[in-house]
């Protein structure tokens, strides 16, 4: 992926799963990275892994949920960089509760960051991006063109994103943003350990076999070719891809499999 050495790039929500896999895998093709995060120590940490010399890496602590602090970031990064090629928001925590159950305030915080953290960045850095005809990337999920049970919040801020970005593609559609939805399926990482309970207590055990998950690499691997190639539309996996097609023509009985899938999940929030 030669094209992108030398491309600036900010990757949110770096500090783990597929937020460091990009980076590591971003810095091995030369790109100059910004990494955003809330926990500085683990960029810091990460940064140190990377001894590829061709690439700048700059670690700024950033709360997507806070406004002025995504401003800051794109800020920060056209004094470091110059310029922004890339802005990948991928910073984003999930939740596990019925819905009869879960507190209003969860799923405040869920589109908090996962929406609204979206929004922050890429109205900073849009009129950038546009002087660059660079791309505007959001990592969404399966979960954000098929609802998932017991992930209300997630599900609602993933549709969210969806829209948002349909709609911006749309709107400078003839003025060379490259816009791109990625929608990875089930990836092993933090984010089912991290996801919030009704009360927003972490979960801390996954429900699901991570070993049975994609790899975060891989994941990021699929991401950084589709920015390249200016796709507007990616799905990393086979499980994705059934999901996709068979809720367009069946979504009744795709509904009754998940239910089912879901309800047998260890501490499942749904019952029978």
């Amino acid at each position: 992926m030669d094209s992108l050495k030398g491309k600036n790039i900010i990757i949110t929500g770096a500090s783990s799963g597929i937020g460091k896999a990009l980076t590591i895998e971003a810095s091995k093709c030369g790109a100059n990275l910004v990494l955003a995060a809330r926990r500085i120590e683990k960029l810091q940490e990460l940064k140190s892994t990377i001894t590829t010399p061709s690439s700048n890496i700059f670690c700024i602590q950033t709360d997507v949920t806070k406004q002025q602090e995504c401003e800051n970031l794109i800020r920060i990064t056209k004094e470091k960089l110059g310029s922004i090629d890339v802005l990948i928001n991928n910073a984003g925590i999930s939740m596990r509760a019925a819905f009869d159950e879960v507190e209003t305030s969860v799923l405040e915080e869920i589109m908090k960051v996962n929406f609204w953290g979206t929004v922050y960045c890429s109205r900073a850095a849009i009129s950038s991006l546009l002087k660059s005809k660079g791309s505007l990337v959001a990592v969404s999920s399966v979960t954000g063109f098929k609802g998932l049970p017991g992930r209300t919040g997630y599900a609602s801020s993933k549709f969210a994103i969806n829209g948002l970005f349909e709609s911006i593609r749309m709107e400078y559609m003839n003025r060379g943003l490259h816009t791109l939805i990625a929608c990875p399926g089930f990836t092993a990482s933090e984010i089912r350990y991290n996801a919030l309970t009704f009360d927003g207590s972490k979960q801390k055990d996954s429900p699901g076999n991570e070993s049975e998950m994609d790899n975060a690499s891989d994941v990021a691997l699929d991401l950084l070719q589709a920015i390249r190639d200016r796709k507007d539309f990616m799905l990393t996996n086979k499980q994705g891809k059934i999901i996709y097609w068979v809720n367009k023509f069946f979504p009744k009985f795709l509904e009754k499999r998940i239910h089912k899938a879901i309800a047998k999940e260890p501490n499942s929030p749904i019952k029978n």
